[in-house]
């Protein structure tokens, strides 16, 4: 056996090796997929883990609440590609990251969510604070595994390929104690088959398409953003004279400054009807990447049934909302790339309504001279850096600014789409910042501010540059637009001010309360050069959302 010397006193003693537990050998091997830091919140059940993460190298994030944790966690991905890891303790933990589990799903994020567990021997006799965790989330994630004493190193190869493969998405993971904190025997490393991403091998009707359409549209989505596809997207347009439409997930692959982008859509009725003629007119939809979890239900069935359209995709999911002439399913890049070496047909478009659409779409979402959220979001986006990575929470607000914030690159708006769940926009912009450790943008309203006021205190402690801009109406917006456009009495949707600026500076950070341009572009100014967060508390009236989309 090897020993290691330990000096006492001037003398060397000889000290056993401490064998490893199982949860290092599951830690090793997060460390290996690519894992750089952990979030959550420890309890007595994954204390072993914490430890483990902590000595092979993945430093362990404490959040407030294990929701906001798994969003910081996607934060980090956004901004580094670092794989996104969530621990929670049994029962409450479990509990509380469930929203979180949800979202990572609908948003195509690999996150792998670490659960402690009591062993089943004892979970037969004790019950306090336990029931089965994989059945609850077994409907929310790609596969859930429970580790057994030396499949430690396996289940993390497993569970990693799984998330990643295809649309990436979630995956469980649950360990129970005397796995986690038994001594276990190092085995060979376990390297699964990857499965890479297809071509199809006949193209030769896309082909045809593509040659031979006149009025070609390409609406580009998560799984290009996902598989890196930019250069390939942009290639596609400047080889077909296609204009682009994206989600507004996908909003940056090609910058919103090139007149070939006409905008981002499914999210406004008013911008979705601007761009409605296009849609109809063109004799070749390309979907790039399209990921229809994203569109409000104005996106059931966008076009008739006879309209050509090649569907290529990520893998094929059964959802209903559009036909395809053709589905390409596999790697989207490759396969755009493959299709850009096409001759195309001359003269697309040759009447120009897509730019004229442009200009429509874009003069539609100006800002007006008074104050009110369009002055909010028009001033931020002329004070930010170039390149800052900006988040949205749900609400009301959400929709005018991924109407009017114009990207320059992908992953330059976070925002929760498929799950829409409030409270994302401020731990996704702590996860975005550690990772980058720039100043990043945060816009909430401020009743998804309060649903995690508690993470103030995250920031402040991580000393992130966060830039907090908060919309003050005292209300939830968007709900009470629905009450009234349904006819129904306001109820439910109004609540009491808060005064933010001096909770920031209780809570570490700095705090100001505005309510005009030049006040925010100073405040703004001087948040970016901050080291710590500030909170820009913006006081408007929710009038000012009434027809802006």
């Amino acid at each position: 056996m090897r020993h290691d010397p330990i000096p006492i006193a001037g003398m060397i003693l000889a000290r056993p090796a401490v064998a490893p537990t199982g949860a290092d050998l599951l830690a090793e091997r997060l460390a290996t997929a690519g894992a750089t830091h952990a979030f959550g919140i420890p309890g007595g059940e994954v204390l072993a883990l914490v430890d483990a993460l902590e000595r092979a190298g993945i430093r362990f994030e404490l959040a407030k609440h294990e929701n906001a944790a798994g969003f910081m966690a996607e934060g980090l991905w956004h901004a580094t590609g670092s794989l996104p890891v969530l621990v929670a303790t049994l029962g409450p933990g479990v509990a509380n990251a469930v929203n979180v589990v949800a979202n990572a799903q609908q948003d195509r994020v690999p996150l792998v969510l670490i659960t402690g567990c009591v062993d089943q021997a004892v979970a037969e006799s004790f019950t306090h604070q336990v029931f089965d965790h994989q059945a609850v989330l077994r409907p929310l994630v790609k596969a859930s595994f429970r580790v057994a004493p030396g499949t430690e190193a396996l289940v993390v190869e497993k569970a990693v390929a799984v998330a990643r493969q295809g649309r990436p998405g979630p995956v469980h993971i649950d360990l129970p104690i005397s796995v986690a904190e038994a001594p276990a025997k190092r085995r060979p490393p376990v390297s699964l088959p990857v499965v890479q991403p297809a071509v199809p091998a006949d193209l030769s009707q896309a082909a045809v398409m593509i040659a031979t359409a006149r009025r070609p549209l390409v609406i580009a989505g998560l799984d290009l953003v996902n598989q890196q596809g930019g250069a390939a997207l942009d290639r596609f347009l400047t080889r077909t004279g296609a204009p682009l439409l994206t989600t507004y997930k996908a909003k940056g692959l090609v910058p919103e400054s090139d007149p070939r982008v006409i905008g981002a859509v499914g999210l406004s009725p008013k911008a979705d009807a601007i761009v409605r003629p296009l849609i109809d007119d063109a004799d070749l939809i390309i979907l790039a990447g399209y990921d229809p979890i994203e569109m409000r239900q104005g996106w059931r069935h966008p076009w008739p049934a006879d309209k050509r359209v090649i569907d290529i995709v990520a893998e094929p999911i059964r959802h209903g909302m559009h036909d395809a002439s053709l589905l390409l399913a596999g790697d989207v890049e490759a396969i755009l790339t493959r299709l850009s070496d096409i001759q195309t047909t001359e003269g697309t478009w040759p009447d120009g309504e897509p730019a004229a659409i442009r200009e429509r779409f874009r003069a539609a979402f100006a800002a007006p001279a008074a104050w009110g959220p369009h002055a909010v979001f028009e001033t931020l986006w002329e004070v930010a850096p170039a390149g800052t990575v900006a988040t949205a929470d749900s609400g009301v607000h959400r929709i005018l600014l991924s109407q009017m914030w114009n990207c320059d690159g992908p992953r330059r708006l976070l925002q929760s789409t498929g799950l829409c769940t409030m409270g994302c926009a401020l731990p996704l912009a702590t996860g975005a910042a550690l990772g980058s450790r720039r100043p990043t943008l945060c816009f909430v309203g401020d009743a998804g501010l309060e649903m995690v006021l508690g993470e103030l205190a995250t920031l402040r402690d991580l000393a992130l540059p966060v830039v907090i801009v908060v919309l003050v109406d005292k209300s939830l917006g968007l709900i009470a637009f629905k009450q009234k456009q349904m006819g129904l009495k306001r109820a439910g949707v109004d609540f009491g001010a808060t005064d933010f600026a001096e909770v920031a500076r209780a809570m570490g950070g700095h705090g100001a309360t505005i309510g005009d341009r030049d006040t925010l572009r100073r405040e703004a100014q001087a948040a970016f050069r901050r080291d710590g967060f500030s909170l820009l508390a913006c006081r408007i009236d929710a009038a000012g959302y009434e027809g802006a989309f």
